[in-house]
């Protein structure tokens, strides 16, 4: 029997690009936002604009909860390898564009203030604002739509080597070629519909698939993507 096995695992990650080096001022700003959802025990890649103290970055992400997985290849290169800490090679540059046209909704929200018999304080209300990003033209090759207010609506289709990302839904009616992000905020509740799916790379909150690990009875065919309860992504395909 063989000592060693190969398996795959899909892994929710998140980037963290800094741009200071004030360790004090990221701990500041990194509580802030991970008492703000459920971040503990993420698996993190690093990237910086600025010089950084790397071993205290990392012991700094630890202490937060966090794990450092590796840094993307830049400023952070050479501190990474002389600590043999991993690298991973620089993103190739998107153009990011412009929708045809953008919708937006504003919700109205009750929001009990401090009520009382007594006071009668009044109760607010606060406006959420919902977006749908809708685009017309093909999305070639280099090229990214992002939405990180809503939802976007392609009304054709992606090649490979593009790229759309949103917090919400995402509606293709077009193939898919490139790669497709859904729930970017970290929203499970995202879901991915396209017209013919041949992506290079489907996600939802973190959870991802790429090219050759995508179910070979929904290629090409019209699919809705979602995460189960085991927050696994779910490929249905659409009868019509």
């Amino acid at each position: 029997m063989a000592d060693i096995r190969i398996t795959g695992r899909m892994v929710n990650f998140t980037r963290l690009t800094f741009d200071t080096n004030d360790h004090d001022a990221i701990r500041q700003q990194l509580t802030s936002i991970l008492n703000e959802g459920s971040y503990q025990g993420t698996v993190v890649i690093l990237d910086s604009t600025v010089e950084q103290e790397l071993i205290a970055l990392i012991q700094l992400l630890i202490s937060l909860g966090l794990q450092p997985m590796a840094v993307i290849d830049g400023i952070l290169s050479d501190e990474a390898k002389a600590i043999q800490f991993p690298v991973l090679p620089a993103d190739q540059p998107l153009q990011r564009i412009k929708a045809s046209k953008e919708e937006i909704t504003v919700i109205a929200t009750p929001k009990a203030a401090d009520t009382t018999p007594e006071t009668k304080t009044p109760i607010t209300k606060t406006a959420i604002a919902h977006k749908t990003s809708y685009h017309d033209e093909i999305l070639r090759t280099g090229q990214c739509l992002v939405q990180d207010h809503g939802d976007i609506i392609l009304n054709a289709g992606m090649n490979s080597g593009s790229e759309v990302i949103a917090s919400g839904n995402i509606h293709i009616y077009g193939n898919v070629r490139g790669r497709i992000i859904a729930g970017a905020g970290g929203n499970p509740s995202a879901r991915i519909f396209c017209h013919a799916l041949e992506a290079e790379l489907v996600s939802i909150a973190g959870t991802y698939c790429v090219a050759e690990d995508i179910p070979k009875d929904v290629l090409k065919k019209s699919v809705h993507i979602y995460l189960n309860d085991k927050q696994e992504l779910e490929f249905r395909a659409l009868e019509f």
